[in-house]
């Protein structure tokens, strides 16, 4: 009983510990972010009212906003409806910011979780086996494929893959998450539009949709698999240079057993944390992608409020990033536990 209560004593202290740094950065995140905004050289009023209104008009929606008011006075006024779950209204939409990150995350979700199932699925062993055959063949095919992708600009790329599979071939649908003439025709739930159409039976929309998300996510993929497969093939030669690895050769074990039971095993953890790096970028928003694509994600939407200066739906969108992010890292944290006892001590 005594070791159970001091196990469980020395969990709570590091959830509370982990918990106030998670608090702590988000803090700092959206302080930074606050006063930049607030210093750049964009004016939201103006995207408001427009350049030709005049200066009384200018200087109410100017109070309105409450800009008349100290930087840090506006700071502890956003917080205090952040605290409320109000995280104000956007100047682009004028829906609440939430509602707003509901309506558009959805897509990005859709998009960044095909990308990694994608460049994970497809990367992690193309790593594995290029270090297995180091200086072979196909360990030169996957490190020009990892140099392509991680060197070649995703917007051009995008732009390739729409000219030859769409416009030249027609194997995939294009602009958009539907064809125009569908759009509307199965009621939203969940905002993810493979999901809904799965739920509303309707294949036509759901070969639709399928046909519009296979490219930018594969192209998205493409260029996470470059990034993962050049991580995995050099945590995999790191561990196959080791002593345990001719030990395990020289026991008489397969070539497959030795890398895969070995080598693998002991490289999982490191594989969490690129993995995790990588899906967190894609839900960030991919936004060269979903700018050529016309892919009304969050990525997009940040960027346009950034862009004019809406700081409500960038301090939300910033708010969202920093979640992910530390979400991410505390799954990763678990999973750690998961594969490697020797963090659980």
């Amino acid at each position: 009983m005594t070791a159970i209560s001091s196990s469980g004593g020395i969990m709570a202290r590091r959830l509370s510990a982990r918990l106030w740094q998670v608090a702590v950065t988000l803090f700092g995140l959206l302080l930074l972010t606050f006063f930049i905004g607030r210093v750049m050289p964009v004016d939201p009023v103006l995207s408001i009212v427009g350049p030709d209104a005049d200066q009384s008009t200018y200087q109410q929606v100017y109070r309105q906003l409450g800009f008349d008011k100290p930087l840090w006075h506006q700071f502890i006024i956003w917080l205090g409806g952040l605290a409320q779950g109000d995280l104000g209204n956007a100047l682009l939409t004028g829906r609440p910011v939430a509602q707003d990150i509901l309506r558009v995350f959805p897509a990005t979700l859709e998009l960044a979780t095909l990308a990694i199932v994608i460049g994970a699925g497809l990367g992690i062993p193309l790593g594995v086996m290029a270090a297995a055959r180091r200086n072979g063949a196909l360990d030169y095919v996957v490190r020009i494929i990892s140099l392509a992708g991680y060197s070649t600009p995703i917007f051009w790329v995008g732009m390739m893959g729409l000219l030859v599979f769409y416009a030249w071939l027609g194997w995939v649908g294009g602009a958009g998450r539907l064809d125009m003439s569908l759009d509307g025709a199965v009621p939203t739930r969940s905002g993810l539009i493979v999901l809904d159409t799965l739920l509303a039976g309707n294949m036509e929309v759901l070969r639709s949709a399928l046909n519009h998300l296979i490219l930018p996510a594969a192209l998205l993929g493409f260029h996470s698999l470059a990034y993962i497969s050049r991580m995995t093939r050099s945590f995999m030669l790191a561990q196959l240079s080791q002593e345990f690895i001719i030990t395990a050769r020289v026991k008489g074990l397969t070539e497959r057993q030795v890398i895969w039971n070995h080598a693998f095993r002991n490289i999982l953890v490191q594989l969490l944390t690129v993995v995790a790096l990588a899906y967190g970028s894609l839900l960030e928003g991919a936004v060269l992608i979903e700018t050529v694509f016309s892919w009304p994600g969050f990525g997009s939407w940040l960027t346009g409020s950034l862009l004019l200066g809406d700081m409500n739906a960038v301090m939300g969108g910033v708010l969202v990033v920093g979640i992910i992010f530390v979400t991410l890292n505390l799954l990763s944290d678990m999973l750690y536990q998961l594969f490697d006892p020797r963090t659980r001590s």
